[in-house]
């Protein structure tokens, strides 16, 4: 027998207790509501319409380096991700977890009608964590995480990164001449997880890079009012809401 048929024959079995087990006890993050990692793994499970249980990991004390939270993952980051006996660490691993195993809920995430449009989701994926993130993130970290902390914006970082995430931008730009997404012309992962980054972004300086470029501008006002997303970015109610009493 073909192994992709061997495949689809054995998934719905554990994507069912899954939905079971969803249903029953819900999910558990432990994580921050201002981790851009942790907003995008709720972000996936918002637009699912998932229960979930947040647990805040206490970023500014070390709380993630301690014993307890290393037991949960070995690198000291969050999210940690929690499925019943499955536990999961790096977001958008977890996003794919999560995409794959509701697929047949909510918001379809996941572009899997061949394989070459699992290759090319797949790509843009990529593209998303290994071009955009690396100077995305940086920027995010001086211009508006620093500050939170009482630090100094190194404006020479931000400089070199703008530079960088142009060039990547410029890309974007010729893509979304063609589709309305970056895989297809449908929400994907490939655009969702652009999110944490480009929300804090656009309360910096760095917001003129998105907004230069028409097509990108448009894709970005389009990704960033999702109903789902605004709710991400509701803290009070949908993460510090989310904690047990």
């Amino acid at each position: 027998m073909d192994w992709t048929k061997k495949v689809s024959r054995l998934m719905p079995n554990w994507k069912r207790e899954a939905e079971v087990r969803n249903l029953v006890a819900g999910y558990k993050v432990h994580g921050n509501a201002f981790s851009t990692s942790t907003r995008r793994v709720l972000a996936v499970l918002l637009e699912k319409g998932l229960s979930y249980e947040s647990i805040t990991v206490d970023l500014q004390s070390g709380e993630h380096k301690t014993e307890s939270f290393l037991s949960l993952n070995p690198f000291g980051q969050v999210p940690v991700f929690v499925d019943g006996n499955i536990k999961l660490h790096e977001s958008r691993a977890i996003t794919q977890y999560i995409a794959y195993v509701h697929s047949a809920r909510g918001t379809q995430l996941l572009y899997l009608q061949s394989h070459e449009t699992m290759a090319i989701l797949t790509v843009w994926m990529e593209i998303e964590a290994h071009q955009f993130d690396p100077f995305a993130s940086k920027l995010t970290w001086e211009q508006a995480i620093k500050p939170i902390y009482g630090l100094e914006t190194d404006q020479e970082v931000v400089k070199e990164n703008e530079a960088h995430l142009e060039k990547v931008l410029d890309v974007y730009e010729k893509r979304l001449g063609k589709y309305r997404f970056l895989a297809c012309n449908t929400f994907t992962l490939a655009d969702l997880h652009h999110l944490p980054n480009i929300q804090y972004l656009l309360g910096t300086p760095t917001k003129r890079l998105f907004e230069d470029r028409p097509k990108v501008r448009k894709w970005v006002g389009e990704i960033t009012g999702r109903e789902a997303w605004k709710m991400v970015c509701d803290h009070e109610k949908y993460w510090f809401g989310k904690q047990m009493k």
